[in-house]
């Protein structure tokens, strides 16, 4: 039997914690608040709210921030807010030439970033070496050590499971079948979560882009290959066996949309062999510059890509379609002939816009899913 004393001192224990974390919520979501508003909000008693606050400013959660008064007379109060850097957390985003990291406080702002190359064929256990050593300087540039981070998040090509593990990859030879979560939670002295690169660029565009506000949107990658994040109710969407948003292969030609753009570059520089980004970059950078024929082959290969898009946008009734990827910097070349297949095609067409977030929205995306991961164990 529980001895009743113990088990009450448990319960006091367990109700201060969670009185603390309420106050240490409000003030990260508020910003800045007085004594009287934490209590009201929190619905404790305002001595109770102090001694949290003075705990708070102890522990380094929480600090004050000047006076403004709440009065015409009297003392002002006291004014307190969360102390965001008082941790961070680091996004890793692996792509197929680039690895990324960005450092961000709790707050969300970015304090350190640093890249290294990565190529294709590279073994995965040097590829693991290279993401420790990222990840390090990354921090150091902060003036951090990796273990006083709270979280590392990243992201890579290919279906992740639950546990972080790369079921199946196309783009890095070797990278199938590796527990990257396991390997890199057993190499950097920090938590590591793992996730898909295209449901962190959709995170990434909820949190900082252009679906900031919407609940419902696809996101579609168009750089040297082409990938797919949905967001459905306000969160990305894994699907049962964490593939959603794998392309594979698709009935048809809707995914060979480059050949358009290819066939462009082929017949401008005959000599020149070029990659699918390479091409798109080559095509759009003639057609800005007034080539007819390079316009064409982007309207074409745009029109293609919404053929492709279809058949997700009508029955997944999205709010909006955000193009990312290299091809987001065409802008108004490759979102206009979307748009109007779009609304030619559909019940509902949703808005169609081009990214802002660039090359970075993996790394982004990574750095909001470490922070999601940092707040549930700061605020429950």
């Amino acid at each position: 039997m529980r001895d009743p004393a113990r088990q009450q001192s448990g319960d006091a224990s367990l109700l201060r914690r969670l009185n603390s974390a309420a106050v240490l919520r409000v003030l990260r979501e508020a910003g800045v608040a007085t004594l009287s508003e934490l209590a009201r909000a929190t619905r404790v008693s305002r001595p109770t709210a102090e001694v949290i606050v003075d705990d708070l400013i102890a522990e380094g959660w929480a600090e004050e921030c000047g006076e403004r008064g709440e009065r015409q007379r009297g003392r002002p109060a006291k004014r307190f807010r969360f102390r965001a850097s008082a941790g961070h957390v680091v996004g890793v985003g692996i792509g197929g030439s680039t690895l990324r990291a960005m450092v961000s406080d709790l707050g969300g702002d970015i304090v350190a970033t640093h890249r290294a190359l990565n190529h294709a064929s590279m073994p995965a256990a040097e590829r693991i070496d290279a993401i420790v050593e990222l990840v390090s300087i990354a921090a150091a540039q902060a003036g951090l050590a990796v273990s006083e981070l709270a979280a590392v998040g990243v992201g890579t090509t290919g279906v992740v499971d639950g546990g972080g593990r790369v079921v199946k990859s196309v783009v890095l030879p070797g990278w199938s079948g590796f527990d990257l979560q396991g390997e890199l939670g057993r190499r950097l002295p920090a938590p590591v979560l793992v996730e898909n690169d295209m449901r962190l660029a959709v995170l990434a565009e909820h949190w900082r882009g252009e679906a900031r506000g919407h609940q419902d949107v696809v996101y579609l990658f168009a750089g040297d290959r082409l990938g797919l994040g949905l967001l459905i109710g306000g969160r990305p969407h894994r699907g049962a066996h964490a593939a959603a948003g794998e392309i594979g292969r698709q009935s048809g030609d809707h995914w060979q949309a480059f050949r358009h753009l290819t066939d462009y570059a082929m017949a401008a520089e005959p000599g020149e062999l070029r990659t699918h980004r390479q091409v798109a970059e080559f095509a759009v950078s003639r057609a800005q510059e007034g080539d007819e024929a390079a316009a064409k082959a982007v309207e074409a290969f745009a029109s293609h890509l919404g053929e492709g898009l279809l058949t997700l946008v009508n029955p997944l009734d999205p709010e909006l379609v955000v193009i990312g990827g290299g091809l987001s910097r065409a802008g108004g070349l490759v979102v206009g002939p979307i748009q109007a297949f779009f609304d030619d095609r559909c019940l509902y067409p949703p808005k169609v816009v081009a990214s802002s977030l660039g090359g970075e929205c993996v790394t982004l995306g990574a750095v909001r899913w470490a922070l999601d991961h940092a707040e549930q164990a700061l605020f429950m």
